[in-house]
């Protein structure tokens, strides 16, 4: 369960963002101020409200130690506070002066980086308080920013809805379209994924955008192998733009809020919806989680912020099928696929799956034929056939057998279908194959696919604009043998000797 504790209403205006240290909770808003509140009772402290910005607060977020938090503006500046007594720090300006939208500081603490409405990205040290390094990205303003746990790089994302990763170094290391309309938040976990060859790690990452979709991300980095960004899933549940994305510190939990002014937690193993939350009446701009407790922060255009508290039970089904992710499923083992099954629903298989030994390439090798013949799991049972009309005993003893059939052959159907739902997850992790080539009903690579030039004209309470976009239209699945056919560059493909281009007044 989980159960609402407080609100707080405290802002005149929308609020944009909201962050947890160990001991404080901030809040900020269009009202151009900072709040700070005591986890202790969620009382407000003495120095707060915090006041400096002439324009909106977009984002704020404590350093790792909680002793200093930066806050960011439309003025065009980066401020930093200290905590403590409420003092401004350092007030960085933004070297073209074009409003500030998001602030990030690294895991080790020694950079901040600040991303601003012209494109540009700001390392700054966070010591000196000097500008380190600048860069900027091609289209649309940066709108988001998470640093990867271990700080060798960090993500932006930008309102054109490009993904850009950038080493400590500020190279671009790899930019790629990861939202239709721009993405509006992205976050990582801070707990990394193990398995894969070589021993690699690889972090989760998760993005939301205007297209209401929340997408899942697997990322590595070294500098031997190089860098690597990989989608993995998109988790359904919201109906309209998804503004705000977070992890727990765990790992267990993301949560997401929404334009449909609902937030939804899900279980990041099953990537199942344990809780939507409709408290709020308005656009959910802002969520968090704060570190090793189980308390949930959200933030509206309605003015307030509600704090959500998780209970244990919450906990322990976020954390049953913890296995998942942490190994790829090839690399599961016996006891991870029990889990698994548990998960599932799947319990009473747990014993047959163990007597015959099965992993995790056993279990994605598995097929109808194995489950019929090697398990044992489908009964044959008509045998009381010839005693339909013997009496009522004998008919009802039929009517048990017919069910006891039934019910196995669902059992079956069951398993092979979450068997399937894992050689997907599986394919997707591996395959060099961009998104666009996969149908986004099915999930199966499209045959005959062709490029579609169109004009989106989009109108969701603001001034209405107009977008040029290519699309990739496709009609019937496509088998392994045809796929290289397709795979020659994203924008334009021949299929055989024909090329194919349609352009959609």
């Amino acid at each position: 369960m989980v159960k609402l504790i407080h609100t707080l209403a405290d802002h005149s205006d929308d609020v944009n963002c909201c962050a947890f240290s160990f001991s404080l909770l901030a809040t900020c808003s269009l009202d151009k101020t900072i709040r700070l509140y005591s986890l202790s009772d969620f009382t407000e402290l003495p120095h707060s409200p915090l006041k400096f910005h002439t324009y909106a607060v977009h984002c704020c977020c404590f350093s790792p130690s909680g002793h200093i938090l930066a806050s960011c503006s439309t003025d065009g500046t980066t401020v930093l506070w200290n905590t403590e007594n409420g003092q401004t720090l350092a007030v960085m300006e933004q070297p073209s002066g074009s409003p500030v939208r998001v602030c990030q500081f690294s895991p080790d603490s020694t950079c901040l980086a600040s991303g601003a409405a012209d494109g540009t990205v700001v390392l700054w040290n966070a010591q000196s308080y000097k500008l380190y390094r600048c860069g900027s990205v091609k289209d649309g303003s940066l709108v988001a920013c998470a640093f990867s746990p271990n700080g060798s790089f960090f993500v932006t994302g930008s309102s054109c809805g490009d993904l850009t990763v950038w080493d400590d170094k500020m190279r671009c290391l790899h930019s790629e379209k990861a939202h239709d309309f721009g993405i509006t938040c992205c976050n990582f976990s801070s707990q990394p994924v193990s398995g894969g060859e070589q021993g690699l790690q690889f972090f989760r990452l998760a993005s939301c955008g205007q297209d209401c979709q929340v997408k899942i991300w697997v990322v590595s980095f070294t500098h031997i192998f190089g860098f690597e960004l990989k989608y993995k899933s998109m988790l359904s549940g919201h109906c309209a733009p998804v503004l705000a994305c977070a992890f727990s510190h765990d790992g267990q939990m993301l949560v997401s809020g929404s334009v449909d002014k609902s937030v939804i937690v899900y279980d990041t193993n099953t990537e199942n919806i344990l809780h939507t939350l409709t408290q709020h009446t308005r656009y959910v701009t802002a969520c968090a989680f704060a570190p090793h407790t189980l308390l949930l922060a959200t933030g509206s255009m309605d003015k307030t912020v509600n704090i959500w508290q998780f209970d244990l039970e919450t906990l322990c089904q976020a954390r049953s099928s913890e296995g998942h992710l942490k190994q790829f499923t090839e690399d599961w083992s016996e006891e991870d696929v029990s889990t698994w099954l548990c998960a599932q629903g799947l319990k009473d298989l747990v014993g047959i799956f163990k007597k015959n030994n099965i992993d995790g390439k056993e279990l994605l090798n598995l097929t109808k034929e194995s489950l019929a013949d090697d398990l044992k799991i489908v009964l044959t049972c008509w045998t009381h056939w010839g005693l339909i009309c013997s009496g009522p005993s004998d008919v009802l003893l039929l009517s048990s057998t017919q069910m006891s059939t039934t019910e196995s052959l669902g059992l079956r159907s069951k398993v092979l279908r979450k068997i399937e739902e894992l050689r997907t997850r599986v394919k997707f992790l591996s395959s060099e194959i961009p998104d666009e080539f996969i149908c986004p009903i099915t999930r199966e690579l499209m045959k005959d696919p062709v490029i579609a030039s169109v004009t989106i004209v989009v109108f969701s309470g603001h001034p209405i604009y107009r977008k040029n976009k290519s699309i990739i239209c496709g009609a019937r699945p496509l088998g392994f043998k045809s796929q290289m056919a397709i795979l020659m560059k994203r924008k334009q493909w021949k299929i055989g000797s024909e090329q194919r281009n349609v352009r959609v007044p």
